[in-house]
Parts: structure tokens; sequence; C-alpha cells
């Protein structure tokens, strides 16, 4: 296990490289710079705030000063964030999006995996229809409309929940289910399909005939070999929870990392939007590192290999 972890970490090295270069290539293929959208400014100004920055370098002088900086653990700072650097906002806004993730992601493992277990050991009856429905909605809907529903219903016509912020635990309830619909209805079909699998092995009726009580035989056996699609997906769908974030945050004025890179884009903030780009990055290598050891805790003949 210690071996596998220590190869992750080697083979994530080049990978984070290869995202900090071709984001540092995008945000400059955009044409115009952070100052330029500043009319007000004269000429002498933004070109004095171009040489503080080192804008005014060639691109690659910039690319070797900011893996520079990368290597250090500097982020560099905001162009539009006075007297911030990028570290001192994603330190203040990661634990925001942190919370929005885990419980979303926990929500949507919750209600998908025994919403499609349930459907599944129900197939054609009624539960198994109201299921599916449920999740084609879920992933047919975009965020933003789950959302504005949620708002509309909850905060406005019920006035239960806060509309946005992020101020007690009661703010997290309409962004958490937000963002936890979509990723939650996919883990529920591909549950109900491996479910439906697993139940029709040879093992499966072995289980039965020797008189296993169908409680056992369902976690025992149906379900724990059912888990290893959902496992293997966890990696991925933690990529649509964090880049769903994005919209979520903005939507509901929630002050974590995906608010800031959407402003950071819009003002064209380099150094925040590539900061904020490695700490996603990061974010998923841990996630896909954290599902290799869940499978092979799942699967023993992985364990073996």
């Amino acid at each position: 296990m210690f071996s596998l972890i220590i190869r992750r970490i080697l083979m994530s090295i080049p990978v984070l490289l290869i995202v900090a270069s071709l984001t540092f290539a995008l945000v400059r293929i955009v044409p115009g710079g952070p100052f330029d959208s500043e009319k007000s400014l004269p000429p002498e100004i933004v070109a004095n705030l171009n040489a503080k920055y080192h804008l005014d370098r060639p691109v690659h002088e910039q690319y070797f000063l900011y893996i520079g900086r990368l290597c250090r653990g500097d982020l560099g700072v905001s162009y539009k964030y006075v007297n911030r650097t990028v570290n001192d906002i994603l330190f203040d806004a990661f634990p925001v999006s942190c919370q929005l993730g885990i419980v979303s992601l926990s929500l949507a493992v919750l209600f998908g995996v025994p919403l499609g277990a349930i459907a599944a050991l129900n197939r054609g009856k009624r539960q198994d229809v109201l299921a599916m429905f449920l999740s084609t909605m879920g992933v047919s809907l975009p965020g933003f409309v789950i959302g504005a529903v949620l708002i509309y219903v909850f905060a406005i016509k019920l006035r239960i929940l806060p509309v946005g912020l992020w101020e007690s635990p009661w703010h997290v309830v309409l962004p958490a289910v937000t963002l936890a619909f979509s990723p939650g209805a996919y883990l529920a079909r591909l549950t109900r399909a491996s479910v439906l699998e697993v139940v029709e092995k040879d093992w499966v009726r072995t289980a039965r005939s020797k008189g296993l009580s169908e409680q056992k035989t369902i976690l025992r056996h149906i379900l724990r070999n059912s888990l290893m699609p959902v496992v293997t997906v966890l990696g991925p769908l933690t990529a649509i929870v964090i880049t769903g974030s994005f919209v979520v945050e903005y939507i509901f004025a929630i002050p974590g990392m995906g608010r800031f890179f959407i402003t950071a884009v819009m003002n064209r903030d380099y150094d925040l939007i590539l900061g904020t780009t490695m700490v996603f990055a990061v974010l998923l290598i841990v996630a896909n590192m954290f599902v290799d050891i869940v499978y092979q805790w799942l699967d023993p003949r992985l364990r073996m290999e």
C-alpha cells in the first residue's frame, strides 16, 4: 500500500507540471492583459503595473519565473485583490470549497447507491420506475436549473432555507443538494446496473440455496461486489463535483475557490487562475489515489498483485 502511494505521488509530479504549463499557455493566448480593461488608467500607469508584475518580459521568462515560484509553493499575487497573495486567497477559500465538496459527494453516495440498489432489487416495480425517473431527471437537468428551482421553492416560497452566502449550517443545504443531485443520479443508474449484473451470478444463487437470509445475501455478497464500478468512478465523479462547484458557488454567492476562479477568469487575473487550477488538480490527484486504495481494499486480488 505504501509503495502504491509513493508511485502515485511520483507520477503526479509530471502531471502537475503539464497542467501548469498548459494553463499558463492558455491564459497567455487570450488577447489582452489584466490591466487592459482599466480604461481609466493612463498608459504610463498600465506600463508600470506590467513592469511591477513582470508582464512586460518575454513569455518564456514569465513561464520560468512562475515555475520557479511554484516549486517554492508561492502561487503569486492577485492583480485585482490589492495587497493579497494567491496563497492567502486560497487559504481562506479552500476550507469553504472543501466543506461543500465533502458534503455534496457524501450526499451523492448516500442518495445514489441505496436508490440504485433498491431499484435493482425491485426491478420492474414501482420503486424501480420512481428511482429511474429521479435519476434521469438528475442527469438531464444542469446544476444552475436545479439550484434556481430549489431557491424558488425553499427560499422564496417556503422561506425555510437561506438563499445564499455561507454563514451557518443551514446555508450549506441548498448548494450541497444542488451539487449532489447530478452525481447522485449517475451513481443510482450505475449501481442499479451493477446490482442487476451481480444478482444473476451463480455464487449469489448458491448463497441463497444454503439458507442464508436475504438481508445477509444482499449486504455481504451483492452490495459489496456491486460497489466495484461505483468506487471506480468516484475519482472522475470528484471532478464533476469540483467543476460543478464553479457555477454553484457563483449562484449561491459562496466565497469558495470556484467563485474566485470565475471572477479571476473575467478579470484575467493570471496568477489566481493558475493557482486555483493547480489546487483543483492536486485535489483530483488525491481523490484518484484514494479511489485506488479503496479499490484494493474491496478486491483482494489487487492487493496480491
